[in-house]
């Protein structure tokens, strides 16, 4: 409220023309589809008390729905804005989850043995080949 100025147009956010409108709509569409449902067919008088009773309870529920959306609005803040974004890489990553090849740790020895094993190449004696 406090960046506005005397004379010129409100933001669309802080505007209440635009959520009025958009209820007036959804008003105006329940009427109608009140208004021939409600009546059983064209043999029948249509009902106008439920029809405007529609009306009244879109109007209602989708100003107080927009009105919580527009209270709820808040700018990202400046330091959001900046950068090169996340992950533009398309380098491979090392897999974190299932199904992803292993990543290589350079724990291997020299000759290709794993650590606590005296042979090159072959499984650790707790592990499940051992077993």
């Amino acid at each position: 409220m406090a960046d506005q100025q005397p004379g010129k147009p409100r933001k669309m956010r802080t505007s209440v023309k635009g959520p009025l409108m958009f209820s007036a709509f959804w008003a105006v569409i329940a009427f109608f589809a009140v208004l021939i449902f409600a009546s059983g067919g064209s043999a029948r008088a249509p009902r106008f008390d439920l029809a405007f009773t529609g009306a009244g309870i879109a109007f209602i529920v989708t100003l107080v729905i927009a009105a919580m959306l527009s209270m709820s609005y808040k700018d990202n803040a400046e330091h959001l804005g900046k950068g090169s974004g996340v992950n533009l890489s398309s380098a491979r990553k090392p897999s974190h989850g299932f199904g992803g090849t292993p990543r290589q740790s350079g724990r291997e020895g020299q000759d290709g043995s794993r650590p606590g094993t005296s042979e090159p190449g072959t499984p650790d004696a707790d592990g499940p080949a051992g077993r």
